[in-house]
């Protein structure tokens, strides 16, 4: 006779969920989580994946909710037959708290005190309304600027900005992930993730970063930490970073980011070869005011081995990031990490024109940015392009 294999049935204890939580918000794997149980990947994700991948706040007893003692004095009340008003006297609690509570749990005959406390801890496991549930036109307007690729960060900064008398008409960022990832509130549609720059299906730690890069040797080149103290403290715009989006079958993006505006300029790159970037950047850098380009912070790549050409024709002086640091051209990164909402990883770029490029660049340009204090980054731009005349 065939006999039926059944797969074991996992449990995991609240101290694992608590590890495993721990773990997930220092930004392991799920892999590296479940080698640590012993166990597949799968069950991990399934008990993260229940509240998105955020990690649920730990319960606790509001100070105005009876404890486990006071209803054992209510039930020992009852059976000494006392009124419910001497009851609440001897508590310290109003007669109709002590009223509310019989009704709840039976009743004067039926009335247990750790039927009744489970049954109170029961009920205040139901979920508080979310905002966006009660205000639907603010919902409404949050769904709108997130089709607009706006991160919920930036939702929360505009808000808070443009409605600062009205709190009804602000929300926090994180109101707007959890409506987002824990589908159970209600508020938004899980279609909106695809908007995200991080379209995944469970939100993932702060910490956990991927990133891997292709980086040669360029010769006469002068190192980030050689920049003017101007350029590092951002006192004054003018001062660029630089860096290459990568794409399929060997195609890219020159993308460029202003340090005290961020403001963004995307340029069409046909090749990688170090002329081909180095006369993309050569143009862009013609359609700026001298004022607004006196830098460039280049990663260590190869396309830029021609960098003293690029020098020459434009006077930008060019510094380069230490091997393996991207960190040193934070604002490229970051605006790379969002321009992967428009262009994934394994898109072949080189059938985007230029013109599209322009328009990517725009949006990212008039979308509110909370280090500028909710303002964008063309406000700002445009501000230092009237101030030199």
């Amino acid at each position: 006779m065939l006999k039926i294999k059944h797969r074991q049935r996992i449990y995991y204890t609240e101290k694992d969920k608590a590890l495993m939580w721990d773990r997930w918000q220092k930004g392991e794997s799920l892999n590296s989580i479940a080698r640590h149980f012993g166990r597949g990947h799968s069950s991990v994700q399934k008990v993260l994946s229940r509240t998105g991948g955020i990690r649920p706040l730990p319960r606790r007893r509001s100070r105005l909710a009876l404890t486990l003692a006071e209803r054992e004095e209510i039930s020992r009340g009852l059976v000494a037959g006392h009124s419910l008003r001497s009851i609440g006297a001897a508590l310290g609690r109003a007669p109709s708290t002590i009223s509310r509570e019989l009704k709840r749990n039976g009743g004067r005959r039926r009335y247990r005190a750790n039927q009744a406390e489970q049954a109170a801890w029961d009920r205040a496991h139901r979920p508080k309304t979310c905002k966006l549930v009660e205000n639907p036109v603010l919902a409404r307007l949050v769904a709108r600027k997130l089709r607009h690729q706006w991160a919920p960060e930036h939702v929360a900064g505009w808000l808070k900005y443009r409605s600062a008398d009205n709190q009804d008409m602000q929300v926090s960022h994180e109101t707007i992930y959890k409506s987002l990832f824990i589908q159970a509130r209600g508020a938004l549609k899980k279609e909106l993730l695809q908007h995200l720059r991080k379209t995944r299906a469970m939100r993932r730690s702060r910490q956990h970063t991927q990133k891997t890069s292709d980086h040669g040797r360029i010769t006469g080149t002068v190192s980030i930490r050689e920049r003017p103290a101007e350029v590092e403290d951002r006192a004054v715009p003018g001062h660029w970073e630089g860096d290459l989006l990568i794409g399929s079958n060997g195609s890219q993006i020159a993308t460029l980011v202003e340090r005290q505006t961020r403001y963004v300029i995307l340029a069409r790159v046909t090749s990688r070869d170090t002329k081909t970037v180095i006369d993309a950047l050569i143009k862009q850098a013609h359609k700026l005011p001298r004022e607004l380009y006196k830098t460039l912070t280049w990663d260590r790549g190869k396309e830029m081995a021609d960098h003293q050409r690029f020098s020459l024709a434009t006077d930008v002086k060019v510094y380069f990031c230490d091997p393996q640091s991207p960190w040193q051209r934070g604002s490229n990164e970051q605006t790379n990490g969002l321009l992967r909402q428009y262009f994934p990883k394994g898109m072949d770029l080189s059938n985007v024109h230029q013109n599209k490029l322009n328009a990517v660049a725009r949006r990212l340009n008039e979308r509110p940015r909370k280090t500028l204090d909710y303002r964008s980054p063309a406000e700002r731009f445009n501000e230092c392009v009237a101030s030199i005349g």
